[in-house]
């Protein structure tokens, strides 16, 4: 594969934002910030409570609607996701022929989630009847062997998730089904696994950063002007805002860094 240069994926992406902004944002507010408000919306207090704390108490029941909802809102964002990489690779497209495009490509997308979970949930299932059957010989060693089985499985989707970052370029640009487009994406990244997660770190940690930031000034100024519940929606809104714009400049890196990986 070509070198990896990730100063030069950023200079080509603000540039490419910049000249085409105005079909990017639309399409990443409408696919990617909406769902996600939605969905937080829609998150039931217990649940919202457990995440903020999940040593606390036990998972509390999740209503089925909000599970399909859920689903749903990750299958959107889905085809946000393609039909912006679609945009990225493909210069001079139209929105109306991107949103084609992801929707075309979007099963492939699904396939291989779906590959990826079956993989790591069988090799979770496999880490915990390693770790019962050991504790049945001494509880003591079984409970050592399944926490480093589970750090293993941890470390182990971890390195999956940063080979396959780029992904969703590659079932976007290419016409291959589930398999043909995993093998591409893992020997895209092959060399640059500790470059790219140096990347996604730096990336989470600004939208984080920017994100939280965002929320607590325009929160606070929302609930000096109109009370507690307005601060929540309007932090919650202005996050997703900021978020929505880091990620679009991610996803137009990632497209770059994929047209650098695949020249090779």
């Amino acid at each position: 594969m070509a070198a990896v240069s990730i100063g030069k994926a950023w200079e080509e992406a603000v540039a490419f934002v910049a000249r085409e902004a105005s079909l990017l944002f639309p399409v990443a507010l409408l696919f990617l910030a909406l769902p996600g408000l939605i969905l937080q919306e829609m998150t039931p207090p217990q649940l919202a409570e457990w995440m903020a704390d999940p040593k606390r108490t036990g998972l509390p029941d999740i209503p089925p609607g909000f599970t399909v909802a859920m689903l749903l809102g990750v299958i959107i964002i889905w085809f946000g996701s393609l039909t912006l990489f679609a945009l990225a690779l493909r210069p001079g497209i139209s929105v109306g022929e991107a949103l084609r495009l992801g929707f075309a490509r979007l099963p492939v997308l699904l396939g291989t989630a779906l590959v990826a979970m079956f993989l790591i949930g069988g090799l979770m299932l496999a880490a915990i009847l390693v770790a019962v059957l050991l504790s049945l010989i001494s509880q003591p060693l079984g409970a050592s062997i399944g926490a480093v089985l589970g750090a293993f499985v941890g470390g182990a989707t971890i390195f999956a998730s940063v080979r396959l970052m780029l992904l969703n370029p590659a079932v976007i640009d290419g016409n291959q089904g589930v398999i043909p487009s995993l093998r591409y994406a893992w020997a895209l990244t092959r060399g640059c696994f500790w470059r790219l997660l140096g990347f996604i770190i730096l990336l989470t940690l600004v939208s984080g950063i920017a994100s939280l930031a965002a929320q607590t000034i325009f929160g606070a100024l929302a609930g000096l002007a109109a009370g507690p519940e307005a601060a929540r929606l309007v932090g919650s809104v202005v996050s997703a805002a900021v978020s929505t714009v880091i990620q679009v400049y991610m996803l137009v890196m990632l497209a770059r860094i994929y047209r650098q990986a695949s020249a090779g």
